[in-house]
């Protein structure tokens, strides 16, 4: 009898033990990312203007890219980025792969259900792109055209939204390591459709491309910070990030020298 009474004491002890102390994985990511001495953002090494990796140099840069350094540099921390994609940015959050992704991603309903998100700090409707010699796509009212071809990358919101929209041309989604730009270009699809941030780059490094805006708001979306759901100290913690520098100018900045500031948020929305 007594050596029941010690066995269940001792069982009792580390259940109890063991609901005081929250696993590794739950455990708060600020006091996490202090401890440990590093920071892991998630980019998408191909975003211009965002976080985009030089093939020849390696180096990533962009607004998220230079502001994910600023933060690292206030949390006292080193910087890790972590290349992921839209199409697994959920999962590599929710498998704690990094502690924010900071890469432009649009604030959508179907991201809310799975994802945490910052305050929002840039905003862009959709926009297409296709080559200045096409001889289908003149204007925005010839996407939509029977024999049309149009791109999207995979996981990206233009997925959802042109899946939902199109009605008459063929949906074609691109998955890595194929390209939109060059399936465009190879003429495997006639048009794609991106962001403000993406096409701007587009202009910048390719004499071929010619970008069409929508007439009127196509479908603007707010961009945060996303994090894994269930951490309201780390999410506020990015939130007090953006909003110091989007007060000292930090942000618009940083996003002025890609040429993003048309598309930065002043403030919370």
């Amino acid at each position: 009898m007594l050596m029941r009474q010690l066995l269940f004491s001792v069982t009792l002890a580390l259940a109890l033990a063991g609901a005081a102390w929250p696993s590794a994985a739950a455990a708060p990511r600020l006091e996490k990312i202090v401890d440990s001495g590093r920071l892991d953002v998630c980019i998408w090494p191909e975003y211009f203007g965002i976080s985009f990796r030089n093939p020849r140099s390696g180096t990533v840069t962009g607004l998220d890219a230079d502001m994910a350094g600023v933060l690292a540099r206030e949390l006292g921390v080193q910087l890790r980025l972590v290349d992921s994609n839209f199409a697994r940015v959920i999962d590599d959050l929710e498998n704690y792969r990094c502690d924010v992704a900071m890469m432009a991603v649009g604030i959508t309903a179907e991201r809310a259900e799975r994802l945490a998100f910052s305050m929002p700090y840039l905003r862009s409707d959709v926009f297409a792109v296709t080559t200045r010699h096409s001889p289908r796509i003149r204007r925005w009212e010839d996407i939509d055209q029977q024999g049309v071809r149009v791109g999207v990358s995979a996981g990206t919101f233009h997925e959802a939204l042109m899946r939902q929209r199109l009605q008459r041309a063929e949906l074609v989604v691109v998955r890595a390591p194929a390209s939109r730009e060059g399936e465009l270009e190879a003429g495997r699809i006639d048009v794609f459709m991106s962001d403000f941030p993406f096409t701007r780059k587009m202009v910048d490094n390719h004499d071929w491309v010619r970008i069409i805006a929508p007439p009127t708001a196509y479908f603007p979306v707010d961009y945060g910070y996303a994090l894994a759901k269930g951490d309201p100290a780390w999410r506020a913690r990015l939130d007090r990030f953006l909003e110091q520098t989007l007060s000292d100018g930090t942000l618009r900045s940083i996003a002025a020298r890609y040429g993003l500031d048309p598309i930065v948020i002043n403030g919370p929305r």
